[in-house]
């Protein structure tokens, strides 16, 4: 197959509209017309996960962090980004990077998290908002249920663990002079049906699209309404419940030998019992007060600033496990999605390991 069906494979998981504004996901690197040679899987693209891709004959590297974040103005080797960059390009290898927007989707990289440390009835903790359109065409009985099935295939319609979701109103449209029904120049009544259904902002364009390739009429009319309801499905971090709930010291250790975690830094113990566990991989701090909001008794992330073990230690419980610590198992979403959609593909996750952090 065709690099460019696996990166569309990716973006179905995790469509590039639910990145963060100051993310760079996406293609990275090179062609994607070429032929898939063989994919390695990493959390960071540095020089030697190159290297290994190259020793593998694999053309095709799928990284959590994208390997650029700036703009250049040339490449000329100076760093370590450039020096990939180039060693990417001279060897025909193509890099692509899910990052935040593999935050953001359902069953994504804080999902991943939660299921290793065994978190039941997991949802959002911070959902999108603004994110969801409710799309209204009127479309004659007859041709309702085609229409329909084109909305829901191009994405509308879906709500929580439900799809092809939508309201159906039948009435009365009228209209002079039409060449698909009635007299031309005397006044037709048709029998319609007003469709309701919902859709993410970014599939916009994919539903008007299927919505003027199946409609009957050569001017459809069709109106979309922005929604503020929260997007309970998508946003960052997540939080869920132990199944029993287990001492500060205990749950602690559990997660530090769980995550393989060299250092693990903490607010003071207060004797509090876990059972709440709110979390989110990465940098994922600016998260805590809605993690005290919601009543969580532990927040666990991959960085905290120093002044925030200040300012919630006495609401709530702060892990910091570090950044790599944290998305380490995002290789392992990136895997089961290969292995799933290809599974013929010769896949492997990196030998290296990226952590630039060592501890004494």
């Amino acid at each position: 197959m065709k690099i460019k069906e696996i990166v569309s494979a990716l973006e179905r998981f995790a469509p590039l509209p639910l990145q963060d504004g100051f993310d760079n996901a996406g293609l990275q690197v090179g062609l994607t017309e070429a032929e898939a040679t063989g994919a390695l899987l990493c959390l960071d693209v540095t020089e030697a996960v190159v290297d290994e891709a190259v020793m593998l004959g694999y053309n095709l590297i799928i990284s959590h962090h994208p390997l650029i974040f700036k703009g250049y103005k040339s490449i000329i080797g100076r760093d370590y980004i450039e020096r990939c960059v180039l060693k990417a390009i001279k060897n025909d290898i193509v890099i692509y990077s899910a990052h935040t927007n593999l935050d953001n989707a359902p069953g994504g990289v804080n999902y991943k998290i939660a299921e290793k440390i065994g978190l039941r009835n997991v949802r959002i903790l911070d959902p999108k908002e603004e994110y969801l359109l409710k799309l209204v065409t009127f479309v004659p009985d007859a041709q309702a249920d085609r229409v329909r099935k084109a909305l829901f295939e191009a994405g509308c319609g879906c709500i929580g663990n439900y799809d092809s979701c939508s309201y159906n109103l039948e009435g009365e449209g009228t209209f002079r002079a039409s060449p698909f029904c009635g007299e031309i120049g005397e006044l037709h009544k048709e029998s319609e049906v007003r469709i309701e259904t919902i859709l993410p902002v970014f599939k916009k364009a994919m539903a008007v699209k299927a919505l003027l390739a199946t409609h009957p009429y050569e001017e459809p009319v069709f109106d979309f309404y922005p929604l503020k309801n929260t997007w309970t499905q998508v946003g960052s971090g997540v939080i869920g419940e132990l199944e029993e709930p287990e001492t500060e010291l205990d749950f602690l250790k559990r997660i530090k030998k769980t995550f393989e975690v060299g250092c693990l830094r903490h607010t003071r113990l207060s004797g509090r019992l876990i059972q709440k566990v709110a979390l989110c991989g990465g940098a994922g701090a600016f998260l805590l007060p809605k993690a005290v909001s919601a009543d969580a008794d532990v927040f666990i992330t991959g960085e905290v600033k120093y002044h925030d073990y200040f300012n919630y230690e006495n609401n709530i419980l702060v892990a910091e496990v570090g950044h790599y610590e944290s998305e380490q198992y995002t290789k392992e979403i990136f895997y089961s999605i290969m292995q799933e959609m290809f599974p013929e593909l010769e896949v492997q996750i990196t030998r290296v390991n990226t952590n630039p952090i060592k501890y004494l």
